[in-house]
């Protein structure tokens, strides 16, 4: 991904889209991209894939990257909003006799408020 070109393409965009809020705002798209990519994939996959772009929407908004880089380790491990993106949610599905729908309104709130938390917390503690 950093290689080819595509985490800076990728930072470029999330910095355009959210760097009228500042770097926090960056930091809320990386993270947000982050819970995204991780509903779809494995969370190491998604930790995996998003670090390169963390690390350059860090350099693109002028801040320190390893507060960008703990963002993406925490939110690639909060997939509460499906039953694929995390391994004990897809081992209760079937015999919790969960529905697809169940994970998304259930785990929304939770997923806003790890958000919200990192959103806070990691500027303060990282200096991003």
């Amino acid at each position: 991904i950093e290689a080819s070109g595509l985490a800076d393409t990728v930072a470029s965009g999330l910095v355009g889209a959210f760097d009228f809020l500042g770097p926090r705002g960056v930091l809320t798209g990386v993270i947000l991209a982050t819970v995204v990519m991780t509903g779809l994939i494995t969370n190491n996959a998604a930790a995996l894939l998003m670090f390169p772009i963390a690390v350059a929407s860090a350099q693109y908004a002028g801040v320190e990257p390893r507060g960008f880089a703990i963002a993406v380790a925490v939110a690639a491990s909060v997939d509460f909003l499906t039953p694929i993106g995390y391994q004990t949610n897809t081992m209760v599905y079937g015999p919790g006799g969960y529905r697809f729908g169940d994970y998304a309104r259930l785990g929304a709130p939770i997923t806003l408020m790890v958000v919200l938390i990192l959103v806070v917390l990691v500027p303060m503690v990282w200096g991003t």
